[in-house]
């Protein structure tokens, strides 16, 4: 495994930040991290990169504990947080050397990571001259500097307007392709777009741990509809494969069946069977976003 989580917790007095976290990530997968402020997740991020040690548990990177292997852990991982430190005085090119001589990284990586980033006409210039896009590029460059086989990041897409978020959403797929990625963020849409799998952590505790093509295939199915009249949610319920109904305003009611099949044609034979008149009636589909509702407001 090239993480792997057992166990973690972590308390700053009488606050626990984390509580028995466990997971592991596979060589290849992106992996999308969830959570509301205060879930855990920063802290969690900066026991993988060595910077906190845990209270109790283990964290292994490329079977380095995060503990006490901690300048190979570092050597493993390729680090992007949310905040970009970056010298905006210095050139693309100079900054990306002067990284690479502090780590000691022959000068021929620093052009292989200029042109994986999509650099190379920006080399030239100032970083304070470019565009947050390009500032984030320059940030996964040295992330990249000394080809780790992890790589972490912090909110990599925050702030970028769309297209720049579209590029850098194709660079993250592209290295996802043969290093690690664990990906912090609070926008469902990369997550979706990304990810190979998501893991929400909420209070300290891991909500959910599902792989994307798992979350699609196994959506729920909620059915929308108004009636004339009100209706008794219990009488509702107790429709085939129901697993909730929620009154969402006046007589409209929010219906979530365990199935793929369409279920409009049985809340159509219900309000049928009840003489009631049906005034909307819609199919909608749970999104990340709405697991992620549900799993962090309870």
């Amino acid at each position: 495994m090239s993480i792997t989580v057992k166990e973690i917790s972590k308390s700053y007095g009488s606050q626990k930040a984390l509580d028995s976290v466990s997971f592991s990530l596979r060589k290849g997968e992106i992996v999308g991290f969830l959570g509301p402020n205060g879930a855990g997740k920063s802290t969690l991020m900066k026991i993988l990169t060595t910077y906190l040690a845990p209270s109790a548990g283990t964290a292994t990177v490329n079977d380095f504990d995060t503990a006490t292997n901690i300048q190979q852990v570092r050597n493993s991982i390729g680090y992007l947080p949310e905040h970009n430190p970056l010298y905006l005085e210095m050139y693309v090119r100079e900054y990306l050397k002067f990284n690479a001589e502090i780590y000691r990284i022959a000068k021929e990586r620093i052009q292989e990571v200029i042109e994986l980033t999509g650099l190379t006409t920006e080399a030239h210039k100032k970083i304070g001259q470019l565009s947050k896009g390009y500032r984030q590029r320059v940030g996964l460059a040295n992330a990249l500097l000394h080809n780790p086989e992890v790589l972490i990041l912090d909110e990599p897409t925050t702030g970028l307007d769309p297209n720049q978020l579209l590029e850098i959403r194709s660079l993250i797929k592209n290295v996802g392709k043969t290093k690690t990625v664990l990906m912090s963020t609070h926008i469902m849409q990369e997550v979706e777009a990304i990810c190979d799998r998501v893991i929400i952590i909420n209070k300290g505790h891991i909500v959910a741990d599902k792989k994307m093509s798992e979350l699609r295939d196994g959506q729920q199915q909620i059915v929308v509809v108004a009636f004339d009249y009100r209706v008794e949610e219990v009488a509702l319920s107790r429709l085939a494969n129901v697993t909730g109904v929620k009154n969402t305003h006046d007589f409209t009611y929010e219906i979530t069946f365990s199935t793929k099949e369409d279920m409009r044609s049985t809340v159509f034979d219900f309000a049928h069977d009840n003489q009631l008149k049906i005034l909307q009636l819609n199919q909608k589909n749970v999104s990340l976003e709405s697991l992620f509702l549900e799993l962090t407001e309870r």
